[in-house]
């Protein structure tokens, strides 16, 4: 059974601010676009961007085993995750901004290359697995049946709009890189609106249980 539009709707919206909030994948997108062309940019993004569904399998993988195992478990993975999102988002809200993009420094690559790092880069990033096992079951609804197929779909919804949105950044790296070093303060704000969200999640969640 696929999503609820409302999931759907909740979802993407969470996931469209997290994304645009500036942190390391999307500062070295801008950076490699800004320092090396669009194509760079958009190439080395997307590759972060699916990165992304490495992280996936292991959340639908890790839902799987638990719902198996028992459902007290799915409920404590549920609750554990909120309070990791009420942390990100307590360090999120406390956020003073600043950041700024510098070019990548990277030697030049092909294009294959530049996909591969910024694959190997997301993939193996142990702070964007725990994300994705905090992040994902908050929108599982288990009324709706099978919680893993759920986060699949929730994992894929992520990913693509990551695609989306880093090829953006890549593709405009130049003139949103610049916007960001004139205005840090704006980092300062996505990240409090962002910090927010995380919280609201993870005590809807503690306190539902």
């Amino acid at each position: 059974m696929l999503i609820s539009p409302e999931q759907f709707a909740g979802f993407l919206a969470a996931a469209l601010l997290i994304t645009v909030s500036p942190g390391p994948d999307n500062l070295m997108v801008l950076g490699m676009g800004m320092s090396r062309g669009r194509k760079q940019g958009m190439v080395f993004g997307l590759g972060c961007a699916l990165g992304c569904l490495s992280h996936t399998i292991l959340a639908t993988l890790g839902v799987s085993a638990l719902i198996a195992a028992s459902p007290l478990a799915f409920t404590a993975l549920k609750v554990f995750g909120g309070l990791y999102l009420i942390w990100l988002g307590i360090g999120a809200l406390r956020s003073r901004g600043g950041a700024r993009v510098e070019g990548s420094g990277m030697p030049d690559d092909s294009l294959l290359r530049l996909f591969g790092k910024g694959l190997f880069a997301n993939a193996i990033n142990p702070k964007v697995v725990l994300f994705f096992l905090s992040f994902l079951p908050q929108f599982v609804v288990t009324a709706r049946g099978d919680a893993s197929w759920q986060t699949a779909q929730l994992g894929l919804i992520f990913t693509l709009q990551a695609c989306i949105l880093f090829g953006l950044l890549g593709y405009f790296s130049g003139a949103v890189g610049k916007w960001i070093n004139r205005n840090p303060r704006a980092g300062m704000w996505l990240d409090r609106v962002a910090g927010a969200i995380f919280v609201g999640l993870g005590l809807r969640l503690i306190i539902a249980r």
